[in-house]
């Protein structure tokens, strides 16, 4: 076993034994053989897209099991079996239909790969597939690091992708562009700046990603707008739902409204209650239950009602509180209940069963939704307070949170980011410091919620917009970026940022163990980008 895809993994260099996020070294073998499949099915996508046939399966396929792959999606060896096998049959039936137009091209060893039949086998298979990969790139241990850099950043554009499709959102171009990659990543002929090269286009793509998320999104439900969500619970039925996919929190409101169960959202579904299409249609869905995303174990243990688990950023459930647990969407864990087709009856039963909460608490409230329209909004007297010396400074402050040490950085930092400066933020990094209350500035509050990871095409609207009204480029603005990333959405989300030609990202709370110190080298050299040292040093150099 070999992975060190996400920020936990061990020492900071890579996890061989067993995953620190849980993943088995079987899982890890089935994983690698799946991408392994994807990178044959890529190729012959290619051939079919050129002939102009249907690859919409490829396509789908394609975006979901990638997405499957990212870190705490799914552990479940049954389901990569599966996979593997209709796979397989896709890019048969691709085949055949390529072979009914033009004779079949040569095509290279790893399209007629066909998976074994015995789970051990498998695992064998994907051991082998993974010893090729490393033994390809391995010699050149910078080629090797772009090369992990953009197969991660490709499952990070999955899961936009995949969150996207759910509402109808698709883009061929985005698809295009993973059958290319995944085929190219078995390329020996490309050099470092070449592969530098396809890593800031997987930036590029994953901002038309994010682009057609967004979309999807306030299509549906509309541009959020600030508003207060309690942190305190009320007496009642109860039903927790946490994760990132808005389609689940719909369903769920239809199912429960008049059952007199209250929703709350935990981790990335805070800026759910921003949505005018969510909030003002189903006045169940009242609060926000839960402060920090690396306690959420304690969290969930403490909830008197059902909790469902929608999508990833969620580790193993407890033994204390696993019989209350259910999930949804096209994957999940072996060890809880899995909930097909949105239908959360075994849930609502569930909660309607439990007490609920019995007391209520002093009342406490937080603010969500300052997404780009609502902050745009705003820009004239943005403009204003920055001209008349009211606001010095912006801070970007967002990004994954995990349960390693090191992660009080970032709460540590807004505490003490002056009084004339404005902190904006989004994605669960931000349950280090959410609760702080910063006060204003005039009508500007210093802590801007804009929302989940997935709306970090928003934040960078806002920043370009900005840029765009003060006449110059967004490196020129008051504005320092200090990200904390965990797994491979935000390695999409700097790549994004360094094809925009973002500079001077301070990054944490460690440098990933797949960037080599020559490529780092690179980055740093073209880009400025840096890693995080103290809050003070780095408030200082940012404000000089």
């Amino acid at each position: 076993m070999f992975c060190n895809q996400c920020e936990e993994t061990a020492k900071g260099q890579g996890c061989y034994q067993h995953g620190v996020c849980g993943k088995s070294p079987e899982v890890d073998a089935l994983q690698d053989l799946l991408i392994y499949c994807l990178r044959g099915l890529g190729e012959v996508a290619l051939v079919a897209h050129q002939l102009e046939l249907d690859t919409c399966k490829a396509d789908r396929f394609s975006a979901e099991a990638l997405f499957s792959t990212l870190t705490n999606v799914n552990f479940d060896s049954q389901d990569f079996v599966n996979y593997l096998h209709e796979g397989i049959a896709i890019r048969e039936e691709l085949k055949a239909q390529i072979s009914l137009h033009r004779t079949s091209p040569q095509w290279s060893e790893i399209v007629d790969f066909l998976p074994a039949t015995v789970l051990e086998n498998l695992v064998q298979q994907g051991k082998d597939a993974e010893f090729e990969f490393i033994s390809q790139s391995g010699a050149n241990v910078d080629i090797f690091s772009l090369k992990l850099t953009v197969l991660y950043g490709l499952k990070g554009i999955a899961a936009y992708v995949h969150h996207a499709a759910q509402l109808g959102q698709e883009d061929q171009r985005i698809y295009h562009f993973f059958h290319q990659t995944l085929t190219n990543l078995g390329r020996q002929d490309l050099n470092l700046n070449q592969w530098l090269e396809i890593a800031l286009k997987v930036g590029e793509i994953n901002l038309r990603a994010m682009q057609i998320l967004d979309q999807a999104n306030t299509n549906y439900y509309g541009h959020p707008v600030p508003t207060s969500v309690p942190l305190n619970p009320i007496p009642g039925k109860a039903i927790l739902i946490s994760g990132h996919d808005l389609k689940d929190l719909e369903e769920l409101l239809k199912q429960t409204a008049n059952q007199g169960i209250v929703i709350y959202t935990h981790g990335e579904m805070l800026p759910a209650h921003g949505y005018p299409n969510l909030k003002q249609k189903y006045p169940h869905l009242y609060g926000h239950y839960g402060t920090a995303w690396h306690n959420q174990h304690k969290e969930f243990a403490q909830f008197p009602g059902a909790i469902i688990m929608t999508t990833n950023c969620l580790m193993p459930p407890h033994n204390s509180y696993k019989e209350r647990l259910f999930t949804c969407g096209p994957v999940g864990w072996p060890e809880i209940t899995h909930l097909e087709k949105r239908d959360f009856t075994p849930a609502i039963e569930k909660a309607l069963e439990l007490p609920g909460f019995t007391t209520t608490e002093a009342t406490k409230t937080v603010m969500t939704g300052f997404a780009r329209h609502a902050v745009l909004e705003l820009a004239p007297d943005v403009i204003n307070a920055v001209k008349a010396g009211h606001i010095r400074h912006f801070f970007l402050v967002g990004g994954c949170d995990g349960a390693k040490s090191g992660r009080n950085y970032y709460s540590e930092f807004v505490e003490k980011v002056p009084s004339d400066c404005v902190v904006l933020t989004l994605a669960c990094g931000k349950f280090r410091f959410f609760t702080q209350d910063l006060g204003c500035i005039g009508d500007i509050p210093r802590l801007m919620d804009v929302g989940q990871c997935n709306d970090a095409y928003s934040a960078i609207m806002i920043a370009l917009e900005l840029a765009k009204a003060f006449e110059v480029n967004v490196n020129q603005l008051p504005l320092s970026m200090i990200l904390s990333w965990y797994e491979q959405k935000a390695v999409s989300i700097l790549l994004t940022l360094l094809y925009l030609g973002i500079h001077n990202i301070r990054l944490g709370p460690t440098v990933p163990a797949f960037i080599s110190p020559n490529v780092l080298s690179l980055l740093s050299q073209a880009y400025h980008l840096k890693p995080i040292t103290t809050p003070e040093q780095d408030l200082m150099a940012c404000l000089a």
